[in-house]
């Protein structure tokens, strides 16, 4: 009887063993599936080419946690340094953002902040829904302005909260002018980035900047130095460096790309976006890992086919997005228009932007051929 009860618990030991070298394992892979590791996206641009509506697309997500240039801290506070210089300190907070390690802030902001005190964090929906705000869902398509309304008054600390509920963190970011730089970021294993390119016709960008000079006055300096954004060249001076800057990204990270890059590099041209915005919306969240949702699809169709001018900077209101796209043809001077074409003809060239001969090539091109595809 004795041997018999012994028998008894060693086959119940045998199958207790068997159950938890099978079973256990299993649970734990299901639970690594349920959350991946996160995705995260950077939406690489320069001020004045759509990149503030381009965010929103990833913003308006109900699976993306999006900041809008958080290097704006940076420059801030630095702004005696040059861009170059200040190349390191905005790679460091931008992977720290990725990690949802807000701590980064405390070099750039009061000990007293508040989630407010973050740039443009009202147009963050993540930062307007739970837990960072209550008042809406995370289904819930925001406005920038009821956000700021009602949100503001939550605490710093739901920032880093809020990012590590999210499967996707995305930042938009126009403080880069080397794709190099990134490239700890895309070998760092602890990250799985993706890099958005997005450029627009440098006369758009020109025409735009035109309109927020006293905006884009101290980024302007730390680009190309004070000195250099003074007198009748001074725009040109930047719109040099910044097209130059694009040249280089695309190179590095299409004609000569690392495997590292591989699959992780897109480029995407504005003026493509606004003539058809749900194929290239499309595209955007299929190189993201994003589902389309038919939400997003109506949102991103009505935010494109409005009667705004989006004239003020980082308005991303309803507008008629591809006649704003072409404002610089009926508004830029003929003279101005060579002189952009002058110091950007090498980004234009390998960005499929066609050169205007004329004042009356300027007024009667087609878009089809302004825009050809590369």
């Amino acid at each position: 009887m004795v041997k018999s009860r012994r028998v008894q618990v060693l086959l119940i030991l045998v199958a207790l063993s068997f159950l938890l070298i099978h079973f256990l394992p299993c649970s734990n892979n299901v639970h690594m599936e349920e959350k991946p590791s996160p995705v995260h996206i950077l939406i690489l641009s320069s001020w004045r080419s759509g990149s503030s509506f381009t965010g929103q697309i990833f913003s308006q997500h109900p699976s993306v946690f999006y900041l809008m240039e958080p290097a704006w801290h940076v420059w801030v506070t630095m702004y005696q340094n040059s861009a170059k210089v200040l190349h390191m300190a905005v790679r460091d907070l931008v992977r720290s953002v990725f990690l949802c390690d807000m701590s980064v802030f405390d070099a750039y902001m009061s000990s007293q902040k508040k989630k407010s005190d973050l740039f443009q964090w009202e147009t963050s929906r993540a930062l307007c829904s739970p837990p960072a705000c209550d008042s809406f869902s995370r289904s819930d398509i925001i406005t920038a302005g009821n956000c700021k309304t009602i949100c503001s008054k939550y605490p710093f600390s739901k920032v880093e909260e809020a990012c590590k509920t999210y499967s996707h963190v995305a930042i938009k970011e126009v403080r880069f002018f080397d794709l190099k730089v990134l490239y700890p970021l895309l070998t760092d294993p602890s990250l799985n980035l993706r890099i958005i390119h997005l450029v627009r016709d440098p006369r758009a960008v020109f025409r735009s900047r035109e309109n927020t000079v006293a905006d884009l006055k101290r980024d302007s300096n730390i680009v190309v130095g004070s000195q250099k954004t003074k007198g009748e060249m001074g725009p040109y001076n930047t719109m040099q460096v910044i097209c130059k800057s694009h040249v280089e990204i695309y190179k590095a990270g299409s004609q000569a790309a690392p495997s590292f890059l591989k699959d992780r590099y897109l480029l995407v041209r504005y003026e493509d976006i606004v003539r058809d915005p749900l194929a290239r919306a499309a595209q955007m969240y299929k190189f993201a890992g994003l589902h389309f949702t038919p939400d997003l699809q109506k949102w991103v169709h009505n935010i494109t086919h409005g009667k705004g001018h989006g004239a003020q900077a980082f308005d991303i209101g309803s507008r008629d997005a591809l006649r704003v796209s072409q404002a610089w043809r009926k508004t830029l001077p003929f003279q101005k228009i060579e002189k952009v074409q002058n110091v950007c003809k090498d980004a234009m060239d390998l960005l499929g932007y066609r050169l205007v001969q004329s004042e009356e090539e300027q007024k009667n091109m087609s878009l089809d051929l302004l825009f050809a595809q590369n």
